[in-house]
């Protein structure tokens, strides 16, 4: 991990609907995951534990600045990439649960994230600028995801170049991201070449 710290974990399995079972709502009442226990502090959304867990433990502030406005920037573009998991939820629950492909809407709505990444990209090198934030580990699996509803091609440069500085720059890319991204792309791309 980023930060170098040891942590217990456990996974919970969402398809054995684990997330609703009464030791899991002790920890995590909205039953999502992931969640955390820090000396008993629980917390709850990779985004927020993200950010807490920089403040708390980084060496440094490069990758959840403290200076007001950097911060501001790598905030939107947390909060926009909730937005953007949003979007590929909307397409992942169909296929998953009721194995129906995403309509066009879906897929537009996909096709337009895929083109406001790019956008955020021009002029900079990381989605907030010019180092690697919380924001780019927040992103970086969606953008992935995104890839198996509407494949990119050579549409989304800047994207592809920053994803391939991504897998450089971030600590055990192949083993914590990496891996679990293309399981899940792995088992999407499956279930969209089954269904007719």
């Amino acid at each position: 991990n980023a930060l170098g710290l040891s942590a217990e974990h456990r996974v919970v399995n969402l398809f054995e609907r684990e997330h609703l079972s009464p030791d899991y709502v002790k920890i995590n009442p909205l039953r999502t995951i992931p969640a955390i226990n820090d000396d008993g502090f629980i917390l709850s959304e990779s985004r927020a534990i993200m950010t807490y867990l920089v403040s708390k433990y980084g060496k440094d502030d490069s990758l959840y600045p403290k200076d007001l406005r950097k911060r501001a920037i790598v905030d939107q573009r947390l909060h926009y990439s909730n937005d953007v998991f949003y979007v590929l939820e909307l397409s992942l629950k169909p296929l998953l649960f009721n194995l129906k492909k995403p309509n066009e809407e879906g897929l537009g709505k996909i096709r337009e994230a895929q083109e406001n990444i790019e956008k955020l990209l021009i002029g900079q090198k990381f989605i907030a600028g010019d180092s690697l934030t919380v924001a780019d580990y927040s992103l970086v699996t969606i953008v992935d995801a995104l890839g198996v509803f509407c494949p990119p091609g050579d549409k989304f440069p800047l994207t592809s170049e920053w994803f391939k500085r991504c897998q450089v720059q971030m600590k055990n890319f192949n083993k914590v991201n990496k891996n679990g991204a293309d399981q899940v792309v792995n088992v999407l791309s499956s279930l969209l070449s089954i269904i007719p």
